[in-house]
Formats: structure tokens, sequence, C-alpha cells
């Protein structure tokens, strides 16, 4: 298995952040791609790890740069990471030990992992230092939710220039917090550092995303007593001690839904292996509201465009609403159906920036940085969400673009595969951090495409 990293390699392929691809659009994607264990559940797994007296396994790892970088920071802990076979980890945190500032700087990157080190170096070691955080340029991400909650569990924290170091002189007792919004990395954050926390703690408004639910099965395989009540309200009595688990991974339903994407934006097919219906029920009814076609199966769904594709309205919500990692995919099928589509963004702030690109591709797409009032809505609006409204269809031509984060990175290959003429997409390794052999399935895919730097 090859964790890749900024310079890392993959079938062959040049990974590296400012590798540029020529793309030669207008031919239907057809074929079969396999997802594995999804990156929002996995990274988090592997920290989860840290908590255990003895060695875990994680199952259907994918070949990505997030998990490349949580390894790291778990190799400069102390913790051992064995590969045992292609997919699956073998994590030994037997030596777990502090790391220096300047190393978990280095190894972080843009990764806002970190964070979640926190509870569980606190419960091992007393104290953590997590350096400023990084990630996907689509909004204020602010750890504020993080910091709060771990104050509450007792821990002291101190801000420095360089980031954050936290120690624990009394150690960690169960609380009661109130998240003022179901943000998953704060519930993730409560989850890692209660269950072994002394006392109980209750956790209100957490998120409740198939993700977290998965992480929940982690802790409990590791001997952490975790109830999930109604009206999004979890409750963690602490143990003193956990082991190791033996797990395998939900599938990631992210990647899915951008390959369905994919099918519907070049009139292709592409059956998804490993996708499940269950946790992809929000996106498939879209799906069906703009007419897209669907076969869900045993092992895997297949998507097709099916017709005619008819207007929509989305808004983006937490789970069980619309994810908004699903709208920046959706929205390159979107320029290509009849009428008008509107999609409202309520959770990040600048999540439509990629949509520069694709008006430069001869897209009708205008942004409304405040929203729309206009129409019924489920979700409750926000003060920071923007709108999309997207007519169309419009033929897209060729231009030359560059990535701007991870979902709308993976949306602009969609518009040039989707478009007439020879694109340069540049900046392709940010797709990487969650996109498993993403160069060889674009290869399966019948995709015509030359890696030029």
């Amino acid at each position: 298995m090859t964790l890749l990293g900024d310079t890392a390699t993959t079938g062959g392929r040049k990974g590296e952040a400012g590798e540029i691809l020529a793309i030669r659009g207008g031919r239907p994607l057809r074929g079969t791609v396999q997802v594995l264990g999804a990156k929002n559940l996995v990274t988090k797994a592997m920290v989860a790890a840290l908590l255990g007296e003895s060695p875990s396994t994680l199952r259907d790892v994918p070949e990505i740069s997030d998990v490349a970088v949580v390894r790291s920071l778990l190799e400069v802990h102390g913790v051992r990471v064995d590969e045992t076979e292609r997919g699956t980890l073998v994590l030994d945190p037997s030596d777990v030990e502090s790391a220096h500032f300047e190393e978990i700087d280095a190894h972080a990157g843009a990764s806002r992992i970190p964070i979640l080190f926190c509870g569980p170096l606190l419960h091992r070691l007393g104290q953590a230092f997590i350096p400023d955080l990084g990630g996907c340029r689509i909004g204020d991400r602010p750890i504020d939710f993080h910091l709060d909650a771990l104050r509450k569990f007792g821990a002291v924290v101190e801000k420095l220039p360089s980031g954050i170091r936290l120690s624990a002189p009394r150690g960690l007792h169960g609380a009661n917090i109130h998240l003022p919004y179901p943000s998953v990395g704060a519930t993730e954050q409560v989850l890692l550092t209660a269950v072994r926390a002394e006392g109980i703690t209750e956790l209100r408004n957490a998120a409740i995303e198939p993700e977290i639910m998965d992480l929940i099965a982690v802790l409990q395989k590791m001997g952490a007593i975790i109830s999930y009540e109604p009206n999004r309200v979890i409750l963690i009595e602490g143990v003193p001690r956990l082991e190791g688990y033996d797990h395998r991974a939900i599938f990631d339903r992210n990647e899915a839904a951008s390959w369905a994407s994919a099918a519907i934006a070049t009139d292709g097919e592409i059956f998804v292996a490993g996708a499940r219906q269950q946790e992809m029920l929000t996106f498939l009814n879209v799906l069906r509201k703009i007419g897209a076609d669907f076969d869900v199966r045993e092992d895997g769904i297949m998507f097709r465009r099916g017709g005619d594709l008819r207007g929509v309205m989305v808004e983006t919500d937490v789970h069980p609403g619309f994810m908004t990692d699903w709208q920046q995919p959706l929205i390159v099928a979107l320029t290509q159906a009849e009428g008008r589509s509107v999609v409202h963004e309520t959770v990040y702030e600048n999540r439509f920036g990629f949509t520069g690109a694709l008006v430069k591709m001869g897209a009708d797409i205008t942004v409304y940085p405040h929203g729309l009032q206009e129409g019924p809505r489920r979700v409750p609006r926000r003060s920071l969400e923007q709108a999309a409204v997207i007519t169309g269809p419009t033929p897209l031509r060729a231009a030359d673009i560059t990535v701007p984060d991870l979902r709308g990175g993976y949306s602009h290959v969609i518009a040039a595969l989707t478009a007439e003429g020879e694109s340069t997409v540049r900046n392709i390794g940010i797709i990487r951090r969650g996109y498993a052999d993403f160069l060889d399935k674009l290869t399966a895919l019948g995709a015509d495409f030359d890696v030029i730097g």
C-alpha cells in the first residue's frame, strides 16, 4: 500500500500537489470503480487507536494523502503502524510518547486532523501540542467548539504564536456539552475525549453522520459505553481502560456520490462497487428528482443519466440532509439539466468559489453571496449561507483551470471530462487527499488524459 504524500506516486504517475492534467473531454465515462473506507471515518479511527492498550486493526483503508498525514503523526508520537496487506493497517500504541512541536507541525501539513489528537494524548500523556490548522479553503472552520469542549473536560488550553498547548493537571472528567451547531469535528472530539474521562458525558446537538456512528462502533469495540438518545443526544460513560479494535471501515459515500455525478455529467454509466443505498438515501432522492437513473444492487450502485435532466432545488445540511460535499460535483451535472436549479449552501460560506472555473467553461451560474430568500425552505437559513443558480443545459468548452480544494477540484475534472476540447487542469494533487487511485480509476472509465507536469 502506498500512502500518498506530497511527492508520492501511484500507478506509475507523479502525485505532486502541482500535478497538471491535459484532459480531452466530450466522451462518456463507462465502467466500474471500487470505493473503500470513508476518509472521514478512517482517519478518525486511526486516531482512536491511541486510546487502546493493545494493537488495533483497520480494514479497507484507502490510499489517500490524508491517511498518510495521520499515519505520520501517529508515528511521530511513537505508534507503530504496519501494513499487513493492501488496505489493512495494524496500529500499535504501546510506546506512545510526546513529540516535539516542530515534528508535529512538519507532519501535519494542511490537515485539520491534529486537533482530534488532543483528547487521546491528554489521556495517554497528560499533554498535547497542536500546530496551526490547515485544510481546504472553503470557509471559516473555527476550532472554538473543540477547545470549549476540552476545557469542560478539564483541559487547560494555552494559545501560543505557533499553535496550542494543552494539559490536564487534574485529569479529564465527564461534562455536559451542548454544541451550538452539530459539528462533525466537535462531535468526534467529544467522543474521543469522553470515552476515558471519569464520569458521564452528555453531548447535545451532536452530529449523527454515518461516519460518526461508525466511529461509535469502533469505540464500543474498544470497550467504550456509548448510547445514542433521541434528538441528537449522545451519552458516554467513561471507562478506565480501552483495548484495540478490529474494524472494517464504512464505505466512502462522498466518493460514491462524486462518481455518480461524473456518470450523469458525461452521459456515461458507472457502477460504484461498495456503495450502499441506506447511507445515500438523500443523494439518491435528488438524483430521482433531476431525472437521473440508478440501479441499487447487492454489491454496489449503478449510476447513469438515463434521459433528459431537469432543474432542482437543493439545500445542503448536516446528516440526514444533503451533504455539502455532494453539491460541488452535482453542480457540474446540473449544468446539463433543463431549466433552473438552485443550490443553497448552508454549511460553508466559501464553497462556491469553484464555480468561477465552470463559468469560464461556459456554464450559466450566478452565485448570491448572501443567499436567496425565495421559495419554501426545509433547512433554517444561516447567516453564512450562499446560493448558486444554475441555468441549463449549457455545453461546456475546454479551459485552463486550477484546482482550489478537494471536492471543487474533483468537480473541475468532471467539467473537463464533460467539455469539448482539451482542458488543462492544474494542482491535481489536492484531489489525492480524498480519492484513492484517482488517475487509475479515470483510465479504467475510459477518460482521455495525459499527465503533463
